[in-house]
């Protein structure tokens, strides 16, 4: 059992001819920066003259892990409901800069402990929170493939509804957990260098932390099969971002990714699918420890480097007005020729 992806590698055939306009904008070569490379990676992934961002959205995914039981948090399961009632009353960090830059936000049930009963939230409930994955796989191969295509599907009528640039986020107490489980198998790196704090714990929840990260990624009995190792020491939400993350690349549009948790999720992507990679700019480099060595694999360079460690997505709406800016030079500063300035 399997998903089908159809993600075509953007095209660089332009790619000369849209250094050549960036060039001869008013300004020395490489003055504006990264702002320079995101408006030649949009200008890969539109494959128009004039680039546009329109309908920008975040998509928050929250659910609940079994693993949370090891008390690896400073908090309980009961605070993930309790954030996903916060993002619908418009109170957590992400609404206020999804509120600042403009940009839509939807909230995903993916698989919180306990149903919320709200019209404005997103159920795809694939269960009521993972298992333990520090005794057991946290999801069954049927409960991923579900996940993937949920997220796949989501990202597709984002796009039929006119967004051509989508952001994730996530909310799920213990998630760092299983993030840094997938990152240590992916990069085949020890426990220790990809566990951080999360919340803020104690460096004896931290060295648990670490066992339990090294004793789940000992069980994954096939380490370069994605599917595999999201069944082991995965996440509802996590999966389901990696299905989104994919959806929205078979559709043809940006992904801005956020921090450690999303870069978890886009790095499983790239290997599911490496064209996938085509499609991402990054965010931000968190105060998460391990994120850094995710992006090196991934060969990103972060727009922003604010210490932000909270998840939500916040840094991905924080980056958005640095995409705004590189379209509006893109298309409206004035060449050397149509400004008549003499190089």
């Amino acid at each position: 059992m399997s998903i089908s992806w159809n993600i075509q590698p953007v095209s660089r055939q332009n790619s000369a001819a849209i250094q050549h306009k960036i060039d001869m904008k008013t300004k020395p070569l490489g003055a504006l920066g990264i702002l320079e490379h995101i408006a030649h990676q949009l200008a890969l992934i539109q494959q128009c003259d004039e680039l546009a961002i329109q309908n920008p959205t975040l998509l928050v995914f929250a659910g609940d892990h079994g693993v949370a039981e090891e008390k690896i948090s400073l908090t309980t399961s009961d605070v993930t409901r309790q954030m996903v009632l916060n993002f619908l009353a418009g109170g957590a960090a992400i609404n206020c800069f999804c509120r600042a830059n403009n940009m839509s936000l939807k909230v995903v049930d993916a698989g919180i402990k306990t149903l919320v009963e709200d019209d404005r939230l997103i159920i795809q409930r694939v269960g009521a929170g993972t298992r333990n994955l520090a005794k057991e796989p946290a999801m069954s191969e049927t409960e991923v493939l579900q996940s993937l295509e949920y997220g796949r599907q989501l990202a597709k009528q984002q796009v039929s509804a006119g967004c051509n640039l989508l952001a994730f986020g996530e909310m799920g107490i213990g998630n760092t957990t299983p993030a840094a489980a997938i990152m240590a198998t992916l990069l085949n790196k020890s426990a220790i260098d990809c566990v951080g704090r999360g919340t803020g714990i104690n460096d004896a929840q931290l060295e648990h932390k670490v066992r339990i990260v090294t004793t789940a990624v000992n069980r994954i009995s096939d380490k370069t099969h994605p599917v595999n190792i999201l069944s082991e020491v995965g996440g509802f939400e996590i999966a389901q971002i990696t299905g989104a993350i994919l959806g929205a690349a078979e559709a043809g549009i940006c992904v801005l990714i956020d921090g450690f948790i999303i870069t978890a999720a886009a790095l499983l992507a790239t290997k599911i699918v490496p064209a996938c990679r085509d499609y991402m700019l990054f965010a931000h480099c968190s105060g998460e420890q391990g994120h850094q060595a995710m992006l090196d694999d991934l060969d990103a360079t972060p727009l922003l480097e604010l210490g932000l460690r909270l998840g939500e997505g916040t840094g991905a709406a924080v980056a958005l007005p640095l995409l705004r800016s590189a379209v509006e030079f893109y298309n409206n500063m004035a060449s050397f020729e149509s400004a008549g300035v003499t190089l």
